[in-house]
């Protein structure tokens, strides 16, 4: 495949349908990979959150008759207001709420988890994996064919090095010997993956058999993101003490909200009899790899900050060593206080993973976030 053709795939989600329609050479967008097999009738699980809701309005956009978006939250002040998008407070870990969630649907989409590192195991346990039992028991009662699972590359971070330095999806198959990281960096990971396997060995080979894939992205940004970004620019700001960790040269992936929808949008169409993306995982990205600490500058500048490239760095070894020091005396004050370890890890913020998080490099190449592409260009 051509080299224009990945930064056509990127750019797919951003470009309008008027542009794209009868002009001669060009192809229409309703004939492009992720407008022309929308499901008609779609279930997205977590649809109040920052990438469901995204995904909603977009299915909405691309022709999806019904959506029902199905959350614990109630849905945001700034839901879209369609006729073809009804909203549901239900609970994932409880099965007869998804149930009726799934019943009459052609494809869920299945967003909802509980993310991040400062929920009790148990809950993690309880959402990531029970809740995506739930979802797969409910779609094989109510008979519904397609599941599109959002999972995470955390799921496959190597150990004990967790650098995914340019590293494909095949190559980190062969780095971890398997499907899955061979130690986890924390629950979330590891009960990601665990709902990631229950879908994907459910996946069949026919289209009338339930299929299934799991599709990831790297660091999602764009509008409504009320965590990643947010939270850096709030420590950037005067008073903040945000500090650039190690060399600032790691290299990371960024996704944006609309790139990972339409690569979610893919995954479901690439479920057909036959498909060679099947039961398989996917990393969507925005394309090449930047420096991360060089972005996120771009955006502490333009907020009228100083630069954090002229304050002093802070040596990665070094916060990582805090890191592991302050989860081991918050450990201590929880065992002490009765406190549980999860509030105070909350309370303290600083842990290895969060560290790593900012220090490591997190990109894949892009062959194949271009294969899922293929597949649907060339069908």
């Amino acid at each position: 495949m051509r080299g224009e053709n990945i930064h056509t795939f990127i750019v797919l989600s951003k470009v309008s349908e008027d542009s794209m329609q009868s002009t001669p050479g060009k192809m229409r967008l309703r004939s492009a990979p992720g407008f022309r097999k929308v499901p008609n009738k779609c279930l997205v699980t977590g649809g109040s959150g920052f990438v469901g809701q995204r995904l909603v309005e977009m299915l909405v956009e691309r022709g999806a008759q019904v959506v029902l978006s199905f959350d614990i939250s109630p849905p945001p002040a700034d839901a879209l207001d369609s006729p073809r998008i009804e909203y549901i407070e239900g609970d994932l870990t409880n099965f007869e709420d998804v149930s009726e969630a799934c019943e009459g649907m052609d494809c869920v989409f299945h967003i909802a988890a509980l993310v991040g590192p400062y929920h009790a195991d148990d809950m993690y346990v309880k959402v990531n994996y029970e809740g995506t039992k739930n979802i797969l028991d409910a779609c094989k009662l109510h008979n519904v064919k397609r599941i599109v699972m959002s999972s995470s590359p955390s799921t496959r971070f190597p150990y004990p090095d967790p650098n995914i330095d340019g590293l494909s999806e095949e190559d980190l198959f062969r780095v971890n010997g398997g499907d899955f990281a061979p130690v986890f960096m924390q629950p979330y990971a590891e009960t990601k993956a665990m709902g990631e396997k229950l879908i994907r060995d459910a996946c069949g080979t026919e289209d009338n058999d339930l299929l299934t894939i799991a599709v990831a992205p790297h660091q999602v940004y764009g509008p409504r993101d009320g965590l990643f970004l947010p939270n850096l620019l709030a420590s950037a700001a005067p008073g903040g003490g945000l500090r650039i960790f190690g060399d600032g040269k790691n290299k990371i992936s960024f996704c944006h909200v609309d790139n990972y929808c339409h690569g979610l949008i893919l995954g479901a169409e690439a479920l057909y009899g036959g498909s060679p993306a099947l039961g398989k995982f996917y990393v969507i990205t925005d394309g090449p790899p930047v420096q991360f600490w060089r972005a996120l500058d771009e955006a502490v500048v333009g907020m009228g900050f100083d630069s954090l490239w002229d304050k002093f760095h802070l040596p990665a070894w070094f916060m990582i060593l805090l890191g592991y020091l302050c989860l081991w005396l918050g450990n201590l004050f929880a065992f002490l206080t009765g406190t549980p370890k999860h509030v105070v890890n909350y309370k303290v913020k600083l842990n290895p993973f969060a560290v790593k998080m900012l220090v490591i490099h997190r990109y894949d190449i892009v062959l194949t976030i271009i294969y899922i592409y293929s597949v649907l260009f060339f069908v």
